[in-house]
């Protein structure tokens, strides 16, 4: 694939990923990439996002290539590529792009979205996987996505849901806010969308977010870094019992938007909307 056609600015470098002449700073720690790379594959939080966003896309798929914006390591774009996806990734971090070329993404871009210099109505789909949290004008953001989306174009986004569970690991990541349902349909609707499907998802996790990170947060308790042990400790189960629970709880959460019906409760939202 050949990115200059939609993207003149790009130009393919000899480390094989595409770059941008500029780039821009960007809401999102240096380190925050090695330190996902090191749980992704192994994380129940990852592995359940990612099915979750396989199978809306089941229902409402992408009618071509889909621009994985903010990708990071690639961790969702491996997944939606190896479901027989057209994906292009792209990531402004240096070690989300090495790590993503390492999983195996094909098309991987070196850039924010603004340096890439894309030409209007020419990307048929786009994914925003915990991104749009990270942008301090998201209306801005999300109606010049609008305007690259071919007609009908898709866009599929999680965030993190409910302003309450705000945190310091929400400080740490340089989260601007969090999502409802409510908030984020109000944003698409605004800046030129429809939403064709809207859920909450881990549905089992709000109250021990409100108790491990909130309460800690408010009353001064909260760590001031997050460290690579404590990463894993969250996201790894702490007994085989633990994860039988964990995988009871995601199936029935996976056969809900398999059947297309909404969870009204979780610490994420998903949405999949198409340009009007």
């Amino acid at each position: 694939m050949d990115l200059r056609q939609i993207a003149p600015n790009l130009e393919l470098t000899q480390d094989g990923w595409w770059t941008s002449h500029t780039l821009s700073d960007v809401a999102y720690p240096d380190e925050g990439n090695a330190l996902c790379f090191a749980i992704e594959d192994s994380s129940f939080w990852f592995q359940h996002r990612n099915r979750c966003i396989l199978q809306a896309m089941r229902h409402f798929p992408p009618p071509g290539t889909l621009f994985d914006i903010g990708g990071g390591n690639g961790c969702v774009a491996q997944a939606i590529q190896d479901s027989g996806q057209e994906v292009v990734l792209v990531e402004p971090g240096l070690i989300g792009v090495q790590n993503a070329l390492k999983r195996g993404i094909r098309h991987v871009v070196r850039a924010t979205l603004e340096d890439v210099g894309v030409l209007a109505e020419t990307i048929p789909a786009v994914g925003l996987f915990d991104v749009i949290e990270h942008i301090r004008n998201d209306f801005g953001f999300m109606a010049r996505i609008n305007r690259l989306l071919t007609s009908g174009g898709r866009v599929y986004i999680t965030v993190p849901a409910y302003g309450w569970l705000w945190s310091h690991e929400d400080v740490m990541a340089g989260h601007s806010r969090r999502y409802t349902i409510n908030t984020l349909g109000r944003l698409l609707e605004d800046s030129g969308y429809t939403v064709d499907f809207a859920t909450y998802f881990f549905s089992f996790l709000p109250l021990p977010i409100l108790f491990c990170r909130v309460l800690p947060y408010h009353l001064g308790f909260a760590p001031k870094t997050t460290s690579s042990d404590a990463l894993r400790s969250d996201h790894k189960p702490r007994s085989p019992r633990v994860a039988q629970i964990l995988e009871k709880l995601t199936h029935r959460e996976l056969s809900r938007i398999a059947e297309q019906r909404p969870l009204a409760w979780g610490g994420s939202c998903l949405v999949v909307a198409r340009k009007r």
